[in-house]
């Protein structure tokens, strides 16, 4: 079972960085199965290239300070082990940073559906101003997750990080990415809608 977590990690993070849904700055993967947590390691994109192996993913606990204070414990582990801790249905989230929903990130601009695929998403918004990394970031994406716990079981919700990137949970590692990709297309179709000139 554990490899078989770590292969997909490894195949998910490839994806990502191939397909530009996210960059060498950073993004993190983790998904839990019962209560152990596998990692995309710290500094997947910026050493790794997101050339990751099995062997790199770390694992760990998802209660007490173990993965905390694992040195390869990606920075971002805060905000996923809050996630999982508030929402245990919870089996995959992503971080990233997509190539077309930057721009939104960067102009705090919220990302409105335009497209059938993406409908099931809302409106997705932004948390609270706080330093990467922290406690407090942390308890901004649990909070700003409450009432959507339909979307995280049944496909994935979406948050989006100020000047940051874009954070996503839900039940399938499969599913959440997925979503990653439907909203970066769905964000590119927004910038691209305001260079095609009326009808």
């Amino acid at each position: 079972m554990s490899q078989d977590i770590a292969e997909r990690i490894v195949r998910a993070g490839r994806l990502m960085f191939e397909r530009h849904l996210t960059d060498l700055a950073g993004g993190n993967i983790t998904v839990r199965h019962e209560d152990v947590l596998y990692c995309s390691p710290r500094y997947a994109g910026t050493r790794h290239h997101w050339n990751l192996r099995p062997e790199d993913i770390v694992i760990g606990p998802l209660y007490g300070d173990d993965l905390v204070n694992h040195p390869r414990f990606t920075r971002e582990g805060l905000s996923h082990l809050a996630i999982y801790r508030a929402y245990p249905f919870v089996r995959a989230v992503i971080h990233a940073h997509p190539r077309h929903v930057l721009p939104f990130c960067a102009f705090e601009k919220p990302i409105h559906p335009v497209l059938r695929g993406t409908q099931k998403y809302g409106v997705i918004g932004f948390i609270d101003h706080a330093p990467n990394y922290s406690q407090q970031q942390a308890d901004s994406i649990v909070a700003k997750l409450q009432g959507q716990e339909e979307r995280m079981q049944s496909s994935a919700a979406a948050l989006l990080m100020p000047q940051h990137g874009i954070i996503l949970a839900g039940v399938e590692l499969e599913t959440v990415l997925d979503a990653l990709e439907r909203i970066d297309t769905n964000a590119w179709c927004i910038l691209a809608g305001q260079t095609i000139p009326p009808l």
